[in-house]
């Protein structure tokens, strides 16, 4: 007769589902991400000047220090070395303004973990994109700080410190599409340089931590949903390949719809999810009081995303509806 005997040595974990496997793990990934993230930062500091990075280092070392803070009142294990809390940090940072102020980056990045991530439960079981919850704070709290923006170090043009968008709702006035590609534009700091984004995100879809469906169905719904009011009034609206490029479109396509917490996990999901994300982005921008809906898009998206992942999920075979 065998006795069999509990090993202590032997855990089991519950997490929250999906249960999906991926060749890299999470913190694997969370660092990819970061490493993607370097071409938009050495732009920011290009166009923007390197005492933009006291914003980044703001932003990296509240949102790692609340979330340290918090699972310590907790008592839970302390993980900020898992990327996590740094990458929401730093994708805050790149969604600011170019001289915006420390102490008022350093509450968004406590919002953000704080109210976007940990008050859910963690990593894993928040809602909403972290980073877009902090600026959507920010852009309540400080709207005037939010929209001044400071001159491009290299766009003597741009007296008007005003961004592409703003400058085409507002004033009529369009931007070079070298510019917008280049990122020789005001806007937020890791937004404005196409090219800076097309490199880390592509990197990411080639080494599968995106899923190519989310950006793919963004950029296609963009140039379908922009497409038929430019053909319909050319000289009333602008190109889709200018919103293309414009604004947070590539930045929020790349790095904020793909979260791999808060977007679908289904493959039809990912395909509704994109497009709905720019029909929500053309509607504002063209319609909309504001020049930008990048962020709103996103999060109102993020919302349904339960609902989208309900009924999008394969049939099983043999199973009647």
């Amino acid at each position: 007769m065998t006795t069999i005997t509990a090993n202590p040595s032997y855990r089991l974990d519950l997490t929250s589902s999906p249960h999906l496997h991926s060749r890299w793990s999470t913190k694997q990934a969370m660092w990819l991400v970061i490493a993607a993230l370097i071409p938009s930062v050495i732009s920011a500091l290009i166009y923007f000047g390197v005492s933009q990075m006291l914003i980044i280092f703001v932003c990296i070392f509240f949102a790692m220090g609340t979330e340290a803070l918090i699972k310590f009142i907790r008592k839970r294990e302390i993980s900020i070395l898992d990327g996590s809390a740094a990458i929401t940090g730093l994708l805050l940072a790149l969604i600011l303004p170019p001289g915006f102020s420390p102490v008022f980056a350093a509450v968004g990045s406590v919002v953000a973990i704080g109210v976007g991530k940990e008050v859910f439960g963690g990593l894993g079981y928040n809602i909403f994109n972290p980073a877009l919850v902090g600026r959507a704070f920010l852009q309540a709290a400080f709207p005037v700080q939010m929209t001044t923006w400071k001159i491009n170090n290299y766009n003597i043009d741009s007296v008007t410190t005003a961004t592409p968008l703003s400058m085409l709702k507002f004033d009529g006035k369009s931007t070079s599409f070298g510019n917008l590609f280049m990122g020789n534009i005001n806007g937020s700091l890791g937004e404005t340089s196409a090219i800076a984004i097309l490199i880390g995100g592509i990197t990411l879809v080639i080494v599968g931590v995106v899923n190519y469906r989310v950006p793919l169905a963004m950029i296609l719904g963009l140039m379908l949903f922009g497409g038929v009011f430019w053909l319909v009034d050319p000289v009333k609206f602008s190109s889709p390949v200018f919103h293309l490029f414009a604004g947070g479109f590539l930045f929020g396509a790349f790095f904020m719809a793909t979260d791999w917490v808060t977007s679908p996990i289904t493959a039809k999901g990912m395909w509704i999810y994109g497009l709905m994300i720019s029909l929500i982005i053309i509607m504002v921008r063209l319609f909309g009081g504001l020049p930008e809906g990048v962020m709103y898009a996103i999060l109102l998206m993020n919302a349904f995303v339960p609902l989208i992942n309900r009924y999008t999920r394969p049939r099983i075979f043999g199973v009647k509806k």
